[in-house]
């Protein structure tokens, strides 16, 4: 079994490694069981009271990855002359965020949440309730469709780092994409993926697969000083 300073420097080099591929190999694919790990990586993710307010969509259908195509700008290529994420991808993800339809305390949605996924006890239910309720209105502020759709992604993002990690850790390459205009996916997945936007809006998107090349440029970051402030 590895010791600690082992699993500490495999870390660090899966963080190293990472970054975000703009083309893949498209004749490398990931395995089913190394894509369900990622997958698992995300489904196993921390939220905010425990609500997973995410639905996530693998598009694996060329022809449903090319109705991004003319408004995914970060996924396109259209910045290096490629076929982009979107044409040279292993798995291309979508992430949903939950509006107020599901997120809104004591809704139909969160009540069953408890009670079916958490199998909390009613009393316990009724204590997160007022606690939800007072977190929306009082402490965050988070009421209406946009503000609740944005603390969703919040949640979503991070599942998406932990997708990234674990992927690094197998040695996948990935890359998230905000890179698309929100309002034709919007109406591409309504239209063409039957998803009801008063319930989940896009939130982010996100490449995986094998890198075509060594990265253009090394990886830089600020120093941890500049960073990090200790009191």
């Amino acid at each position: 079994m590895s010791n600690t300073a082992d699993v500490q420097q495999q870390i660090i080099n899966a963080f190293n490694f990472r970054h975000a591929c703009k083309v893949f190999d498209p004749q490398r694919k990931i395995s089913a069981d190394e894509f369900n790990t990622i997958l698992e990586a995300a489904r196993l993710s921390p939220s905010s009271f425990g609500f997973e307010p995410w639905q996530i969509l693998v598009v694996q259908s060329p022809e449903k990855r090319e109705l991004f195509r003319d408004f995914a700008w970060g996924a396109n290529g259209a910045t290096n002359g490629t076929a982009g994420q979107l044409g040279t991808a292993s798995h291309f993800v979508i992430f949903l965020a939950h509006t107020d339809a599901t997120m809104h305390h004591h809704s139909d949605y969160l009540q069953k949440h408890m009670r079916e996924v958490k199998k909390l006890p009613e009393e316990v239910i009724g204590f997160i309730n007022q606690a939800y309720e007072k977190f929306q209105t009082h402490d965050f502020g988070v009421e209406g469709k946009r503000q609740v759709a944005d603390w969703s992604a919040r949640q979503v993002y991070i599942a998406l780092g932990n997708m990234m990690t674990a992927a690094a850790l197998l040695g996948i390459d990935s890359c998230p994409i905000e890179g698309f205009e929100m309002a034709k996916t919007v109406e591409v997945l309504q239209e063409h993926f039957g998803i009801d936007p008063e319930r989940y809006q896009p939130a982010v998107m996100v490449a995986f697969g094998y890198r075509a090349g060594e990265p253009p440029f090394a990886k830089t970051r600020r120093p941890m000083d500049q960073v990090v402030s200790w009191f």
